[in-house]
């Protein structure tokens, strides 16, 4: 069976997820195509028909599978709705507001590791309208593939979220204390910031470039994960993805703090953290070999075979035990208003293809 793929995306930090998961569609032979619900990403697309323009041309494709990378996905677009995540656990939210929200969307949730699975299948027990299929995560399989890169000096990627309650650029002292650092010639600095990212922070950083702190602009920071040997960061779920290759993390002000992290709170204890990172203790070392374990136990580059295999895996199960999804009437004309589109069919049941 030659089976419909759409990848249905809102920005452009899903593209480094999509990808890896296209290249696998592709690999297998059947057809792939891209849907994005805002006008941001699309500049990323050649003109080769990879990405349908509007809603009606994917009505039109008809999907039998749906991978998405955002929260809420078009309920009247045929296919099996699968969530993939656009991001790591990162506890910036409630659990109610959070990485757990269940809206009612989606049939089947592909989960990163143990630390979500086990949770999203308790949340199943009193919401039986969709499914729990452990794969790992697509967009860190090139983590894996990607050789680690040469560096004429110890390396720090500094990240950050956008949120003004969790980033670190939002601290005056934080950024003058980065810029003493950076100006002693001892490491190289490469900082990425998140695309939703305040215009004035993203300027002010940019302010700051010289030979040893360079601002990197990229939808795709995996590649520099493999440049860099620690990171500096926030609360960010980027933390976890650079943390799988069992590297160091300097965090300011995280929310959660834990053993796996060097977590401070003052901006002159950023230089002697650095240097603790480059020196790890066994204790550090093993928190946070314990802590990626149970996060994404995965380390094959091989997630978006699992992804693939469990949707089409899916797709042909019997569901007759799964409910309904519930109504959610909000969200529904909330989605048909964003796109334009007032379809009055909702495909509240799990699509099943019997098997050739």
């Amino acid at each position: 069976m030659n089976y419909r793929f759409l990848i249905y995306i809102s920005h452009t930090y899903a593209l480094p997820i999509g990808k890896p998961l296209q290249k696998e569609i592709r690999n297998r032979g059947y057809d792939v195509k891209w849907f994005s619900e805002l006008e941001e990403p699309k500049k990323f697309f050649p003109e080769s028909g990879d990405l349908l323009s509007n809603i009606q041309k994917v009505i039109t494709y008809e999907p039998h599978i749906v991978l998405t990378i955002t929260d809420v996905v078009a309920d009247f677009i045929p296919g099996l709705k699968v969530q993939i995540f656009h991001g790591f656990l990162a506890n910036k939210h409630s659990f109610k507001k959070g990485h757990f929200r269940i809206r009612g969307f989606f049939d089947l949730y592909c989960t990163q590791g143990p630390s979500t699975t086990c949770t999203f299948k308790e949340i199943q027990e009193n919401n039986p309208h969709f499914q729990v299929k452990e794969t790992g995560w697509s967009k860190v399989d090139p983590l894996f593939q990607i050789p680690e890169q040469p560096r004429q000096k110890p390396t720090i990627l500094i990240s950050s979220t956008f949120s003004p309650k969790y980033s670190w650029t939002y601290h005056e002292n934080v950024v003058n204390e980065l810029e003493r650092i950076s100006k002693t010639g001892k490491y190289k600095f490469l900082v990425v910031l998140h695309p939703k990212m305040a215009a004035g922070k993203i300027a002010k950083i940019k302010s700051l470039q010289h030979a040893d702190f360079e601002y990197i602009e990229t939808p795709d920071i995996i590649p520099l994960f493999r440049q860099a040997d620690i990171m500096f960061s926030d609360t960010t779920s980027a933390i976890t993805e650079f943390m799988l290759q069992k590297k160091p993390v300097v965090t300011f002000k995280n929310n959660k703090p834990s053993s796996h992290l060097i977590d401070i709170t003052d901006a002159s204890d950023i230089e002697s953290a650095i240097e603790l990172a480059f020196n790890p203790s066994e204790n550090l070392v093993n928190a946070i070999e314990d802590y990626t374990n149970f996060t994404h136990p995965y380390f094959d580059g091989d997630s978006s075979r699992r992804v693939i295999n469990a949707c089409i895996d899916f797709l042909h199960e019997d569901k007759t035990k799964f409910k309904l999804k519930p109504l959610n009437l909000i969200r529904r004309y909330k989605i048909r208003k964003l796109l334009n589109y007032y379809s009055l069919k909702s495909n509240r049941r799990m699509p099943y293809i019997q098997k050739d």
